[in-house]
């Protein structure tokens, strides 16, 4: 099936993100916000964007939510209560902190389906190649919208908390830590955020893709021999 009409709500970090790979395909995305004067810049960013009324919401062959969870359910609350929106038409729910199960219950005569972006939205806009969780196979037509901005997994949304709070809590905890040792040695503040902006997400990029230098494998060399020790 091809997706004539994919409609877009949500213009924050995330919506930014998948327009900006999205643009590079011939695929029309409608967008829509309540408020005009900040819906037309955004369209205006991407060529192959156009602008969406409430009306419009309701003849698309998919409806994109990138909102927020705690806007999810008003959203389709508000819009099912002023027009009805038909049962057939799929709609997507991004948000990380709302399980669609609950959605789900919430409209049992919707098509309501989940599909949650895992990682940081700068990094999908910036690097592309995302990774996305999915606990049912999700249509071609949807699927191939999904694969213009990386690969597809299909998985509990559960573990997709797990794994953001994992590594949320460890990537503070290396921040405070660069934080602290900086300050011990008595190194400027700008040197600082260079460290946490710079060098350190860069190095566990490295470390992740396999590119560390010669310096950076010998920490790691260092690390993991202290640590077999330790054991």
């Amino acid at each position: 099936m091809k997706i004539n009409k994919v409609g877009l709500v949500g213009i924050g970090r995330l919506g930014k993100a998948m327009m900006t790979h999205w643009e590079k395909h011939p695929i029309k995305i409608g967008v829509y916000h309540p408020s005009e004067t900040k819906l037309e810049p955004f369209v205006q960013q991407f060529s192959n964007s156009y602008s969406l009324t409430e009306s419009d919401l309701l003849e698309l062959d998919v409806l994109i939510l990138a909102l927020p969870a705690l806007n999810v359910i008003p959203f389709i609350s508000n819009l099912y209560s002023i027009r009805r929106l038909p049962f057939s038409t799929p709609i997507i729910n991004m948000a990380t902190a709302l399980d669609t199960k609950d959605v789900k219950a919430k409209f049992p005569d919707l098509n309501i389906l989940g599909v949650k972006y895992m990682g940081h939205a700068r990094d999908l806009l910036e690097h592309g190649n995302g990774l996305f969780i999915t606990e049912t196979r999700l249509p071609n037509h949807i699927e191939a919208l999904y694969q213009y901005l990386g690969s597809i997994k299909i998985d509990q949304e559960s573990l997709l908390s797990d794994v953001n709070k994992l590594a949320t809590y460890y990537a503070v905890k290396a921040a405070l830590e660069i934080e602290r040792e900086f300050a011990k040695k008595g190194l400027p503040s700008d040197y600082v955020k260079r460290a946490l902006t710079s060098l350190a997400p860069e190095v566990i990029r490295g470390y992740s893709e396999g590119t560390l230098g010669h310096f950076a494998n010998e920490i790691v060399n260092e690390i993991k021999g202290n640590t077999s020790d330790d054991e």
